[in-house]
């Protein structure tokens, strides 16, 4: 994919922008999970579509503290885990108690249990940037933000760039390298720090 056609990625204001507004839909802890899970998790719309309550429970049945992606939910089979952000998890924990009445194995599920197609993912997240005005924004967007603000945090919690590719389930690091965005301020302070 060339520079001009990724997704842009989102500011911390777009983000809280987002969740305001989502909150005020007519499935708000529906919505807001599906966004959390993507700017949050880094998850795909497939991977939203395809995630089961499994997939986030411990071993007593209850929201755990990471996602088990299962390959059958990914794509390309990259399952993986990803330890859960404290505002997915209680989104997911919130959803769950809203739901339990109607719920099938699919965390965003229709009325009926079935699971909720990947192409209507995608629609939601355009039908939410449009109404915001967010040009360029797409259903990866959060996914694209996700990466890139965890490859500029990861060293200061030890890690490395490769931990970053795993989290997001690239098999090759040129890829997790393309979603991340490049910050120009950054860049330009790294400089004056040459010795």
């Amino acid at each position: 994919m060339g520079l001009g056609k990724q997704a842009k990625t989102l500011s911390k204001g777009q983000v809280e922008a987002m969740l305001s507004y989502l909150s005020s839909t007519r499935h708000p802890e529906r919505n807001r999970l599906i966004f959390l899970l993507s700017v949050k998790a880094g998850l795909r719309a497939k991977e939203i579509a395809r995630l089961t309550w499994w997939m986030t429970n411990d071993s007593s049945g209850e929201i755990g503290h990471r996602i088990c992606l299962q390959d059958v939910a990914s794509k390309g089979n990259s399952g993986r885990m990803i330890p859960l952000n404290g505002d997915v998890r209680a989104a997911l924990i919130e959803y769950r108690n809203g739901v339990m009445h109607f719920a099938g194995p699919y965390v965003i599920s229709t009325e009926r249990g079935l699971s909720t197609s990947p192409q209507a993912v995608v629609n939601m997240f355009q039908r939410w940037y449009r109404h915001l005005g967010f040009v360029g924004c797409s259903s990866h967007s959060g996914r694209r933000t996700f990466i890139t603000r965890a490859a500029q945090k990861i060293s200061t919690v030890g890690g490395s760039l490769r931990d970053v590719q795993v989290l997001a389930g690239h098999t090759n690091l040129r890829t997790t390298q393309r979603y991340i965005e490049q910050d120009v301020d950054a860049q330009r302070r790294v400089v004056q720090l040459m010795w």
